[in-house]
């Protein structure tokens, strides 16, 4: 295992360069990003870190994926998928990725998520960002935004919606009446037949927001891994 910026420069320096690099973004001399100023690394990349701000930064390289410390065995084989799909688009032959063809393959199957959403706010209109938002929940067949300084807004969606067009790694569908930003958790206590409650922040109007059993292991590995 190679653990410091200045050894894997040596190292891609005198070797034919692997099919597939499994990197650390922060290594033990500093950001791995600083490789790439002084060797031209043709490999896909997946990276791994505890850290989410750097994620943009990654996938300006050869990145194929990018997962969060700890890693999840699941989100680990959904990686080497993506990884074997993209190969398979190039010609047998190729011994390394040409960067920007593998650009243009994970562009192509890039997924774009809402980054921010039109309001009403009284006679005019306001942009919210997906960062200001605590949680979306559903009232008499309406959906509401609550944001993290306790505004509410109406939308024309639906949870269901929101769900899929909502990245995965910051909004979880809680139950039929709230999808919930991890940052609005403020505690999870255990509750009956292994079920968890969750208080939010700003606290929800449904004072109880019960993660069912059978989602149990899933909220847990989401909480975990962001």
């Amino acid at each position: 295992m190679i653990d410091s910026v200045e050894t894997s420069i040596e190292w891609f320096q005198k070797n034919k360069h692997p099919d597939l690099i499994f990197l650390d973004i922060q290594l033990s001399d500093g950001m791995s990003f600083s490789i790439f100023k002084k060797v031209d690394v043709n490999s896909p990349i997946i990276f791994t870190t505890a850290f989410d701000e750097f994620a943009l930064k990654a996938f300006e390289l050869n990145s194929v994926d990018y997962l969060l410390k700890p890693i999840n065995e699941e989100k680990l084989k959904i990686s080497i998928e993506k990884y074997k799909k993209i190969k398979q688009g190039f010609a047998k032959n190729e011994m390394n990725f040409d960067a920007q063809k593998l650009f243009q393959a994970l562009q192509k199957n890039k997924v774009e998520y809402k980054t921010r959403f039109l309001v009403n706010k009284g006679s005019s209109l306001i942009i919210v960002n997906i960062s200001e938002i605590a949680y979306f929940f559903t009232e008499d067949k309406l959906v509401f935004i609550i944001t993290h300084d306790n505004k509410k807004y109406s939308i024309n969606a639906t949870l269901d919606k929101l769900e899929k067009e909502l990245n995965p790694q910051i909004f979880y569908r809680a139950n039929r009446q709230y999808l919930i930003s991890v940052k609005s958790i403020n505690e999870i206590h255990n509750y009956f037949n292994y079920k968890l409650k969750l208080e939010l922040n700003p606290p929800a109007k449904t004072d109880d927001i019960i993660i069912s059993k059978s989602k149990v292991s899933d909220f847990k590995n989401w909480v975990s891994t962001q």
